[in-house]
């Protein structure tokens, strides 16, 4: 791999700024207008500034005429559970869409070994694979305007199986 990166660079757009990990790949990417790069990698999402989010932090991804990316914090724990809470979108006005689109749709799907939704109040549950590691991990998101401690008491009896 290191004579491939030598000989035909790794595959990020001229003027990229981001340090790509050693095993990171290059999937897609498209110029954002105004300048700077959408890069879709192996391990993440790339935004102008330069800042990569893992694929296991991405919420939401969505095209409105312009990239609407959603992404999540890990706010708190509840066992082995990883309770997160979504960030105000982000809009980023890019070149051309589809091919990034398509792959940052195919990794934060990828990332998803399992989903059930709670109803009330309104909780997913993901099991999901974070770049770059072994396994997978617990998540517990609320939708918009549901609190942390609704989603920490949904998930309560997840935590008591999983202890179990």
């Amino acid at each position: 791999m290191g004579l491939f990166r030598r000989l035909f660079g790794n595959g990020a757009p001229d003027g990229f700024t981001g340090s790509l990990e050693s095993d990171e790949t290059v999937i897609a990417s498209t110029g954002v207008q105004g300048g700077g790069h959408v890069v879709v990698t192996s391990l993440g999402l790339w935004l102008p500034g330069p800042r990569r989010i893992g694929w296991h932090l991405i919420s939401k991804v969505k095209w409105e005429g312009s990239l609407r990316v959603v992404e999540a914090v890990e706010a708190s724990t509840e066992g082995p559970v990883v309770l997160l809470e979504d960030l105000p979108a982000q809009r980023i006005a890019v070149d051309d869409p589809g091919r990034v689109l398509r792959a940052i749709s195919q990794r934060v799907e990828g990332s998803i070994r399992s989903r059930e939704r709670l109803e009330s109040p309104g909780v997913w549950v993901l099991q999901r694979k974070i770049p770059g590691r072994d396994g997978v991990v617990w998540q517990a998101r609320g939708d918009a305007g549901v609190d942390l401690e609704a989603v920490r008491e949904a998930v309560a009896p997840l935590v008591s199986r999983l202890a179990g």
